[in-house]
């Protein structure tokens, strides 16, 4: 009986330092097992993952085969079908883990999680730079003051907050903004052209003061978890990480966020949505650390001096699919995209801008559409490196293609 499969992306260093997705089936080229060196016996129950490690950190070049070619014996006595048997192979793999970290330079905590075989590296925060909160706004002043009075209770105090006023017509809003001003850590900023995400957060980015940009809607709340703000800035000064994302929970804590995958839908989705907060996932990728193609803007941090490399976002995007095309682009200058789930936050998505019911918002967002089919035709047509292609693209749990 055939059960279970483990459909895998190509090579992904942060699912790798979560989970050893690639296990038993390795062609190894003989001269670079020369160069990482054979078995460790010190680290029998997981040798296979602390080869995999120093076998990637000597490769110029790793390839996945995306087909099925390897089927995994199990008895009652095996890990793969009773993990109680072999638990020294747990801990194995975390010290697998931890000796990785230490033969790249690379500081983090390495922690077994609940589910056997998977693991958490927390990345400390070096230093204290400062951090640019930059949040569009227009009315919608309730939102507004739930998103502000939730950053205030998060543990990163180092940050300026940047709200860009663009056409609101509320009273009350202008009366908040009021309020705000009194506080030396927030700066209104005022776009008075008309609603554009992309250009508005350019040039917020312009304005800022900060080491890294975290970008955030006025209707997302980092009430669940004080130090989610810190969570991410550990993964982003790692100096291959070029945009974090969050997990972010409607408010009735079903999943919105947990990453994007390209070609999902059509162009991008986010997986998971609507599913339960609890829900772990597909080999628990609702709940780990790893590299993804793409995260939502909705909440997503960068290296201000990687966003300008990257060319910030793309104007001819002005509501829909700037955030992925940003993540693209910081692919594209060899930085890795993280989704991180140690990172949550709600969010009442797109209740201020309305829905798209307009010939002028539909007109507007096939050009969108259109754009991002001939920027990314080849990687659309190529499919997700961190998606498999026999999954499919129109369910967005990992379920098999049909």
């Amino acid at each position: 009986t055939h059960f279970q499969p483990h459909w895998k992306p190509s090579f992904n260093l942060d699912l790798l330092r979560s989970n050893n997705y690639v296990t038993h089936f390795l062609v190894v080229k003989r001269t670079l097992l020369d160069k990482a060196g054979l078995f460790r016996p010190e680290f029998d129950g997981a040798q296979d993952h602390d080869l995999i490690f120093r076998c990637a950190e000597a490769a110029e070049k790793i390839v996945r085969i995306p087909e099925v070619l390897y089927h995994w014996r199990t008895h009652a006595s095996s890990t793969a079908d009773n993990p109680d048997s072999k638990q020294y192979a747990y801990d194995a793999g975390r010290r697998a883990i931890a000796s990785h970290l230490a033969r790249t330079g690379t500081e983090g905590e390495v922690s077994c999680l609940p589910e056997y075989g998977f693991y958490r590296v927390k990345y400390p925060v070096k230093g204290e730079p400062l951090i640019s909160v930059i949040i569009p706004n227009r009315d919608h002043a309730e939102d507004l003051k739930r998103c502000i009075d939730a950053l205030r209770g998060t543990a990163w105090k180092k940050r300026e907050i940047l709200i860009v006023e663009n056409g609101s017509e509320e009273a009350e809003t202008f009366e908040y903004y009021r309020t705000l001003g009194e506080d030396p850590d927030v700066r209104i900023l005022t776009w008075d052209k008309g609603f554009n995400y992309a250009a508005i957060n350019n040039y917020a980015a312009g304005k800022a003061e900060g080491e890294y940009l975290l970008f955030l809607n006025n209707d997302v709340r980092t009430s669940i978890d004080p130090g989610c703000i810190e969570e991410m800035l550990g993964v982003a000064q790692r100096p291959e990480v070029g945009a974090v994302g969050a997990k972010l929970y409607y408010p009735d804590d079903r999943i919105q966020h947990a990453g994007i995958v390209i070609g999902m839908g059509g162009i991008a989705g986010a997986m998971f949505v609507d599913l339960p907060r609890t829900y772990s996932g597909y080999l628990h990728k609702a709940s780990i650390l790893q590299d993804m193609s793409a995260v939502t803007g909705a909440m997503m941090m960068v290296p201000k001096d990687v966003f300008f490399e990257a060319g910030g976002f793309t104007e001819e995007l002005a509501v829909a699919f700037n955030d992925v095309d940003l993540c693209l682009k910081i692919r594209e200058k060899g930085y890795l995209v993280v989704y991180d789930p140690y990172a949550e936050a709600y969010h009442d998505e797109s209740r201020t801008r309305g829905p798209e019911d307009t010939e002028e918002k539909v007109r507007r967002f096939q050009g969108e559409i259109e754009y991002m089919r001939t920027r990314w035709e080849k990687l659309l047509r190529d499919g997700d490196p961190y998606y498999d292609p026999n999954l499919s693209l129109s369910k967005w749990n990992y379920s098999l293609r049909p």
